[in-house]
């Protein structure tokens, strides 16, 4: 790819972009969220058409008319959000767009030999072939499309954030199958914010910022801090800041409480002050205990006190008790995607920007453009459509709404998952600030609930950690009495 160029109005996406990509190499393509990085590979696939550049595939000139033409001339793009059609069955899904036929009629036998030898490829001969799969982990569902990009006979293979979804040993096995494609002479491209995945499994890399190269590099002399700073143009410095923080009054109790099916009998307390981080593996149980105590879930048993309010609540009425969440799917469930900036920030307070039912739009736009500022979010102003923001904008606009909302208790499920590492920086800044507040502008300090999968995370943000095992939760402790190690073992089961 040479001298890429990508506007969108007035937004510069891209700046004249060179990119080279080897047989038999995998390559990283690294950047902030709303560097460029999306819209490159989705110039290489054929989503988007260039405004300026050209591209070369097998050194013959390239230039796909849609993804249709990408996938039929070897490019294979692997979406974080899957492009599968979850009501057709794992064999269907392979053969889609290239089925074959028998006169005008599908060849059912053919069809099932070439779906069979593409999942045999992919390690999994043993994937069910008739089942939909909406059924299948999503562990599962990515084999599924790049057994179907194997059979489509793919040279080049690029995965967008690929271990965004997956526990750590299916991202082992993904990993060790991007190894075999390496070896077998195909070209991959990988996207993802996970710079330890960058340095472990890719040869060289790329870096982008604001849409052009800002750096490049190869295994042998990858250095993490270099590499953060070439991505946002400064030094990132205190990643995990952490204030002198005091816990004060209690603002939630729980005692046994139950879900349906999960939690088990789970029972904590949190102060105000104080950022509590709940760590577990992939299906413990974290996601269902944050919903049930935000009333998005229903409870089977046990007794929940947030400040004086007997709970839990449902959702309207733990936003006016002032107790916020933030989903980790913002994309289903954490945004309305087709709406604007200003609606999604001010949503769950709408009744403080107008009068008699109804919003004043200059009301709403104020609000939104103050936390806009506040937060750093590159959008063209608080009326763009929030779905045209990059994945680190959209979380910084979900996270805004708590602020705007001015909420005492914050329940944060994944709050840096698929964002970038100054983003990161920013949201664990922001996290610290609450819990430390400000008594010289009259900011009393909040209490953070926070579920993550990354425990550098919660052992840098958090003071107290528990531990959630196949639906029961552990006892808080101190975070310096935790190590990644012991929290693994305990999570495991293991302890």
């Amino acid at each position: 790819m040479a001298g890429i160029g990508k506007r969108f109005g007035a937004t510069r996406a891209l700046a004249g972009v060179d990119l080279e990509v080897r047989a038999g190499e995998v390559h990283g393509l690294i950047g902030e969220n709303g560097a460029g990085k999306s819209t490159l590979m989705k110039v290489l696939s054929g989503a988007l058409r260039p405004d300026t550049g050209a591209m070369e595939l097998d050194e013959a000139p390239y230039a796909p008319r849609s993804p249709a033409d990408g996938r039929a001339r070897g490019i294979s793009m692997i979406y974080q959000e899957l492009s599968l059609a979850p009501h057709l069955t794992a064999l269907e899904n392979v053969v889609l767009g290239a089925e074959p036929r028998r006169g005008l009629l599908l060849d059912r036998a053919e069809a099932r030999r070439r779906a069979a030898r593409a999942l045999e490829a992919v390690g999994r001969p043993d994937l069910p072939l008739d089942v939909p799969v909406s059924r299948l982990t999503v562990a599962e569902q990515q084999l599924v499309e790049i057994a179907r990009s194997l059979a489509l006979g793919c040279r080049v293979f690029v995965f967008d954030e690929p271990t965004s979804s997956l526990t750590s040993a299916d991202a082992e096995h993904l990993f060790a199958f991007v190894t075999r494609l390496r070896d077998e002479g195909h070209a991959v491209v990988i996207i993802s914010h996970a710079l330890e995945e960058i340095e472990a499994h890719c040869d060289r890399y790329t870096v982008l910022r604001d849409g052009v190269v800002a750096a490049r590099g190869d295994r042998e002399t990858f250095d993490a801090e270099r590499v953060v700073a070439e991505m946002v143009g400064r030094e990132v410095s205190d990643l995990y800041p952490r204030s002198d923080r005091e816990a004060g009054e209690v603002l939630l109790s729980v005692e046994a409480l139950a879900g349906q099916p999960l939690p088990h009998a789970a029972s904590l307390e949190l102060r105000r002050g104080e950022v509590l981080g709940i760590a577990g593996l992939v299906g413990a149980g974290r996601t269902e205990l944050l919903r049930a105590l935000f009333g998005l879930d229903p409870v089977a048993s046990g007794a929940v006190t947030i400040g004086a309010v007997p709970g839990p609540l449902e959702p309207r009425r733990a936003w006016r008790a002032g107790v916020g969440f933030v989903s980790e799917d913002r994309k289903r469930e954490g945004l309305a995607l087709s709406r604007s900036v200003a609606e999604n920030l001010c949503l769950p307070r709408l009744d403080r920007l107008g009068s008699r039912g109804l919003v004043a739009p200059r009301a709403l736009e104020r609000e939104a453009a103050r936390w806009i500022e506040h937060l750093g979010v590159r959008c063209e102003s608080p009326r763009q459509e929030i779905g045209r923001l990059s994945g680190g904008n959209q979380q910084k606009v979900a996270l805004a709404r708590l602020l705007s909302a001015d909420v005492d208790l914050l329940f944060l499920d994944e709050p840096t998952r698929g964002v970038d590492v100054g983003a990161k920086a920013e949201i664990y800044r922001w996290i610290d600030a609450l819990a430390r507040g400000d008594p010289e502008e009259g900011r009393a300090p909040r209490a953070v609930l926070m579920v993550s999968s990354y425990l550098p995370e919660l052992l840098g943000v958090c003071d107290r950690i528990a531990v959630m095992t196949r639906g029961r939760l552990g006892p808080a402790r101190p975070v310096g009495e935790r190590t990644e190690h012991e929290i693994l073992m305990e999570a495991t089961g293991a302890a």
